[in-house]
C-alpha cells in the first residue's frame, strides 16, 4: 500500500508518500481500505515533535492520522463476518495509521457511514463534528442568544453556525478573507465579517453589550475583542487557541465569563458507559437527519505536506481531508 510517513519531527515537508507493508488486523480487529482521513491541527503539532492533548510517537518512522472512513476488506480472528464489506467510519484514538490506504483498528471503534454522507464527510462528523457536539454541551444556545463564532469558516465553526441558527439564535460568523466569509453567509450566518480588515471590531459596535455566546477556538486578540463585546452575562466558550498554537494555558479567560471546555470535564458532560462514543453518535445523527453539514477541504494522500501547510496558514474552509 501507499502511505504517509514522517521518518523526523520537523516541518510539513517531512512527510513522505511511500509504499510500505499492507498492515494485517489481529484479533478483534478489521482492516479498512481507506477512502478519506482527517487531518487535525493537532497532527501539525504532533508532527513537530510538540507535546498536546495526545502524546507525540513514541518511535519513527510513523504514520499520523487518527480519522479515517472507508470501506472493510478484512477482518481480524474473533471478530464478526458481517462487518466485511460495511462503510464505515473510526477514530483510531492514540493510534495513528490513518493517513494510508489500508488501516487497522479495533472493531468496537466502527460506526456505520449514514447513507447521506460520503466518507469525507463522515471523517468530518467523526472528528471536527465529535468535538462540536461536545463543545456545545456547555453552552446550548436559543432564540434569545447572539452568537459570535471566530473562525467560522473551519470545521468545528461551520458546524457551531448551523447548530446555533437552528436554535433559533443569531449568529455572526468572523472568517478571513472575501472568500471565506462568503462562505460563512452561505452557512447561514447573520452577519459574517472579515477579521483581516484591522477596522472589523467597528462593524460589531451595535452589538457591543448584547453578545450572550461566543464559541472561541482562535484566541488573542480576537478574544479579547470577543469579550469586550460581551453582555454582562455573556458565555465565553474556549476550545483552542489557533492563533496562538497549541497551548494548555490561555492569559485571556475572564472568571465567571470563561469556560475552558478542553479536557476531561467534555467527556464527563456527555456521560454513557463511553463518552466519546457517545459524542461522536450524536454528530453522526445530526448529520444522518440534514442538521448539520460538515464544510470538507480535499487533499489527495500524497499531497500530505500541502495539506498541513495549508492548515497551517489558514488556508483551508473546512475540515482537511486526505483521499488516497
Amino acid at each position: 500500500m501507499h502511505a504517509i510517513r514522517l521518518h523526523t519531527f520537523g516541518p510539513a515537508e517531512n512527510l513522505t508518500y511511500e509504499e510500505t507493508e499492507d498492515p494485517r488486523p489481529g484479533p478483534g480487529q478489521v482492516r479498512i481500505a481507506v477512502r478519506a482521513a482527517g487531518v487535525h491541527l493537532l497532527d501539525t503539532a504532533l508532527r513537530e515533535g510538540m507535546r498536546g492533548p495526545a502524546p507525540a510517537p513514541a518511535t519513527l518512522p510513523t504514520v499520523p492520522g487518527r480519522e479515517i472512513a472507508g470501506i472493510v476488506d478484512a477482518l481480524g480472528d474473533n471478530t464478526s463476518e458481517d462487518l466485511l464489506g460495511r462503510r464505515v467510519v473510526a477514530h483510531l484514538g492514540f493510534a495513528p495509521g490513518g493517513y494510508a490506504e489500508l488501516a487497522v483498528t479495533d472493531a468496537d471503534r466502527l460506526h456505520d457511514i449514514p447513507e447521506r454522507l460520503d466518507f469525507a464527510e463522515a471523517v468530518a462528523m467523526i472528528g471536527t463534528g465529535r468535538t462540536a457536539m461536545g463543545i456545545v454541551q456547555f453552552a446550548e444556545p436559543g432564540p434569545t442568544d447572539v452568537v459570535l463564532v471566530p473562525a467560522a469558516a473551519g470545521g468545528i465553526g461551520t458546524l457551531l453556525v448551523q447548530y446555533a441558527k437552528n436554535a433559533g439564535a443569531t449568529v455572526i460568523g468572523l472568517a478571513g478573507g472575501p472568500t471565506k466569509t462568503a462562505r460563512v453567509t452561505a452557512n447561514g450566518a447573520d452577519l459574517a465579517i472579515d477579521y483581516t480588515d484591522p477596522h472589523w471590531p467597528e462593524r460589531l459596535d451595535t452589538h457591543r453589550g448584547k453578545i450572550t455566546l461566543v464559541y472561541d477556538g482562535v484566541g488573542g486578540d480576537t478574544a479579547r475583542t470577543a469579550i469586550d463585546l460581551l453582555a454582562p452575562d455573556g458565555r465565553h466558550i474556549v476550545f483552542g487557541w489557533s492563533s496562538q498554537g497549541i497551548s494548555s494555558d490561555s492569559p485571556y479567560l475572564v472568571e465567571g465569563l470563561s469556560t475552558n471546555v478542553l479536557g476531561p470535564e467534555m467527556m464527563r458532560r456527555a456521560g454513557g458507559p463511553d463518552p466519546v462514543r457517545t459524542l461522536e453518535l450524536r454528530a453522526l445523527t445530526e448529520a444522518a437527519e440534514g442538521r448539520l453539514t460538515p464544510a470538507v477541504h480535499r487533499f489527495p494522500l500524497a499531497e500530505a505536506a500541502a495539506a498541513h501547510r495549508a492548515l497551517e496558514n489558514r488556508a483551508t474552509t473546512g475540515k482537511v481531508v486526505l483521499e488516497p
